[in-house]
């Protein structure tokens, strides 16, 4: 999917109603209509996910419980070397996009490489690392695996 012609993409500040954040700035320039939406954006995603087989991924919907982000994506790889590429798959659907990360951080040590994508943040970490800081469970967040739904 390539972006279509008109449409502006950069980052900035936005205000989502509990004050200005950092997200993605996807507007088409004639309509002022996001280009790519949260759904969308999740879809890439776990879409970049499922190509390189990472290992259990949660979606994590932080709407209203933050202002950093909407969406955290938690998600498992089997070594170094396949935390390191899941980000990069990641970075490169992103790019296809015509989008870009505002940031990855964590690639030496590649125990826990963090996407920020604005609207969404992909945590990618080898099971101990997610094990010892639990994102999940901070969040107050019970998702299931694959999915963005919540359990009640």
């Amino acid at each position: 999917m390539r972006p279509a012609s008109g449409v502006e993409r950069r980052y900035g500040f936005c205000n989502s109603g509990e004050g200005p954040r950092r997200c993605v700035i996807s507007k088409d320039q004639k309509t002022g209509a996001p280009a790519l939406s949260l759904d969308q954006l999740q879809t890439l995603v776990l879409d970049a996910l499922e190509e390189i087989k990472a290992v259990e991924p949660v979606v994590l919907d932080v709407r209203g419980k933050t202002g950093i982000t909407d969406l955290m994506v938690v998600v498992s790889g089997t070594s170094n070397r396949h935390v390191k590429a899941i980000a990069d798959t990641v970075v490169e659907h992103v790019k296809q996009q015509g989008l870009r990360p505002m940031g990855v951080e964590g690639e030496e040590a590649a125990d826990w490489i963090l996407v920020d994508l604005g609207d969404a943040v992909v945590h990618v970490m080898l099971p101990r690392v997610r094990e010892l800081y639990r994102l999940e469970r901070i969040w107050g967040v019970d998702a299931m695996p694959d999915s963005g739904e919540e359990r009640a």
